[in-house]
Formats: structure tokens, C-alpha cells, sequence
């Protein structure tokens, strides 16, 4: 990245941003309740360098949707808390390598909030930046969309995407029993696990994964993780490609989560092992390559035995646009409140 700092590049940089056109500071724009703006509409070949957002509310209820080159559906389609590495529409202040928070209001719902991604996301044609409000209510939002134009759109150059999923409650067979006791040490392998695994991506086409974050909800008051994850390429086979150890292993821990948030994995939201999670790990050096498709799962406890309440993102570049899995509708999507 700093490399990259000293080339003199034939581009242009470019900004859609909420500020007043007036000359007044009322520098936001209103999202009426059950609409859509489009944020940006931007001509390629370009690439989005950077999105700051901040707002007071509807982290889960609003979502962040990008459409490139002329396409009929999303390629990014997520809650727009949960797509900086927010979930349950809780706010904290934190770093990693892609996403940044800013908050005074640490660990509480629906509070102001800066957002900002860096992650780089080209396109040859066009690519439109839409918030959609799904909830009930006037949403205000302040934003920036900042790009740069690209001299060409090189042929092996991938197409940013992002997407949602969420289990409510994951269907545990054994939700009573606490991790790492003899009852839950049974065998999840081959099309069991393949079947049954929570999913994190699965897609099809020709890409690369980068990583994930995962929200958890406790309702079983013991440690959440134990979980392995098991990565498909290119089809089911027994063993996956890419078999883990533990849910904190896959995020790049040990012994449980801890309260950190380092560049390429920690956890944006840290209430220890009996309150919210939302932990992130992200694949920069060694992205997860596919070329036909790809199914990334985990299990929820060992072999799947815990039904705690599970969302994520996953984010990955494809060398065409693909469509986002669809996300819940805004009442099946809201944080679930131990209030």
C-alpha cells in the first residue's frame, strides 16, 4: 500500500458526498421511511477507494447495496452496521486493516456512529452506491464516496463483493449442553457437516475469498466457539481444502476470543463469552482462491450442537459481478435484546 504512494498515476479522484449544495451546513441527506437514494452513480473504469458513513441509528434496518456494470442485482448487499464489522446493530469504536468505527457511545444500540471501509473495489463500466431504509422511520445520513478513475480494467482484476446471512436460532441438537464435555464429542464429517455447517459464503464463478466477520448472540450463558471451520473449493470433497481447529482458531485466537481488535482479526464487539460477539478475520496474504465455487461454513459449537443466534458477512472478489444472497426482512434481521 505506502509503495503505491510514490507512482504518479494518470487518474482522477473524485467524491459524491451528502454536503449542502445550498452553502448551509445542513450536510445530510433525509431517507424517507421505505425508500432508496442512490449514494453515488459512478462511470468505470474506476474503483471506490474509500466509504465514510455516519448516522444516529437503523444499523440493521438500513442496508448498503452496490450494483456494478449494468447488472440486475446486487454484487453487496448487507445491514449497513454489519458491513463495518458491526453487528446487532450495536456500536464500538475500532481498527482493522479494512474497516474503522468511531464512536462515544460504545456498546449501545442504535447510537452516532462514524464508519468508514477502505477496501478497493474496481469496475469496468459503473457502479451505483445505494442506501436502502427498510425501517419505519426518517433516516438521516452524512456520507462519503470517494473513487479514483483507472486507465484501464485489466482482465484478471476482480469485482468487490459482500453478503448476509443469519440463523435465528442456529438449530443446535444439544443447546443445554455446555463445549468441550464427553455428551457433544461426536463425529461431524463428510456430508454431514457439508449439510449442516453454518454457512459464511457460497458462491459460484471464479474469485478469491478475504474473510469474514461473525455475530453471535449467547443464549446458552457458556463459551460460544468450539466450532471448526470447513472450507469447500471447487466442490464437495471429504476432507475440505481448508479444515480448522476452532472457532477462535479461524479467527486467528486461542482460548476463547479476547478484547482486541488487530488489523487482520480480533473482535469489534467484545462482551466476553456470555454477551455480544462480533469477531473478523480477514484472508490478505492468503485469500482463499476458487474457480469454479466455493462453500466457507462453520459449525456452531462442536458438531453443531449449540443454537445461539449467528449472522455475518462475507466479503470476497469474483472476476464477474455475482449476486448477493438475499437478505431477511428488516423484523427478521433486528438484534435480538436481552432487555
Amino acid at each position: 500500500m505506502l509503495s503505491d504512494l510514490t507512482k504518479i498515476r494518470n487518474r482522477k479522484t473524485g467524491r459524491f458526498s451528502s454536503w449542502d449544495k445550498s452553502g448551509r451546513n445542513a450536510d445530510l441527506w433525509i431517507v424517507p421511511a421505505k425508500s432508496s437514494v442512490v449514494l453515488a452513480d459512478i462511470p468505470g473504469p474506476a474503483q471506490i477507494t474509500h466509504i465514510w458513513m455516519t448516522q444516529l441509528n437503523h444499523y440493521r434496518e438500513c442496508l448498503l447495496r452496490i450494483t456494478y456494470d449494468e447488472g440486475q442485482f446486487p454484487s453487496v448487499l448487507v445491514p449497513l452496521g454489519d458491513f463495518f464489522c458491526l453487528g446487532h446493530g450495536m456500536v464500538n469504536s475500532f481498527q482493522n486493516a479494512l474497516f474503522s468505527a468511531s464512536t462515544f457511545f460504545p456498546y449501545r444500540f442504535n447510537k452516532p456512529c462514524a464508519l468508514n471501509c477502505y477496501v478497493p473495489m474496481p469496475f469496468a463500466k459503473r457502479a451505483v452506491v445505494e442506501l436502502v431504509n427498510e425501517s419505519d422511520e426518517v433516516h438521516r445520513q452524512y456520507f462519503y464516496v470517494d473513487y479514483e478513475t483507472l486507465e484501464t480494467f485489466p482482465e484478471n482484476m476482480g469485482y468487490f463483493h459482500a453478503e448476509f446471512r443469519r440463523t435465528n436460532p442456529f438449530s443446535g441438537w444439544a443447546p443445554e449442553i455446555a463445549v468441550n464435555v464427553p455428551q457433544v464429542d461426536v463425529v461431524n464429517a463428510e456430508r454431514t457437516a457439508w449439510e449442516n455447517n453454518y454457512v459464511l459464503l457460497e458462491t459460484k464463478g471464479s474469485g478469491h475469498y478475504i474473510g469474514c466477520n461473525l455475530s453471535v448472540t449467547n443464549f446458552t450463558g457458556n463459551w460460544w466457539g468450539e466450532g471448526d471451520d470447513m472450507i469447500w473449493v471447487d466442490g464437495y470433497k471429504w476432507p475440505p481444502d481448508l479444515h480448522g481447529t476452532g472457532s477462535e482458531d479461524y479467527f486467528n485466537q486461542a482460548w476463547g476470543m479476547q478484547p482486541n481488535a488487530f488489523l487482520r482479526n480480533g473482535s469489534s464487539i467484545f462482551e466476553g463469552e456470555r454477551g455480544y460477539q462480533t469477531s473478523y478475520v480477514f484472508h490478505l496474504e492468503n485469500p482463499v482462491r476458487f474457480s469454479k465455487e466455493i462453500k466457507a461454513t462453520i459449525e456452531v459449537g462442536h458438531a453443531n450442537h449449540l443454537a445461539n443466534e449467528v449472522s455475518s458477512v462475507a466479503y470476497w472478489y469474483a472476476e464477474q459481478p455475482a449476486p448477493a444472497v438475499e437478505v431477511p426482512p428488516v423484523t427478521q434481521r433486528l438484534a435480538v435484546r436481552r432487555d
